[in-house]
């Protein structure tokens, strides 16, 4: 079970780097770059939360080690939430103002 969490983090990070390859061959071909260019970063900070959350442990590395992995990986965790609510918070208020 605790090789299939590294391994989804893999996964996420492979799918963050694709998106981001993808959404630069759409930005090329014309389309906005605000269209949904900051997506990317969710799934790749998730996925190395992921395996800096699991791999140290499991590779047996000594406990300060762990403990500073799992810190970094709540840090991550914290960030990727950020990345998701600040642009919907900037979207929301830039409407025109009712008055």
């Amino acid at each position: 079970m605790d090789w299939s969490v590294v391994a989804m983090g893999c996964l996420l990070v492979l799918l963050g780097f694709g998106y981001r390859r993808w959404a630069q061959a759409k930005i090329r071909e014309g389309a906005s770059p605000r269209q949904g260019v900051r997506f990317y970063r969710f799934p790749l900070l998730m996925g190395l939360g992921l395996i800096l959350g699991k791999a140290p442990h499991l590779l047996g590395a000594p406990f300060a080690v762990v403990m500073t992995a799992d810190s970094l990986s709540l840090v991550l965790a914290v960030t990727a939430a950020l990345v998701l609510l600040v642009p919907g918070r900037r979207r929301a208020g830039s409407g025109p103002s009712a008055g």
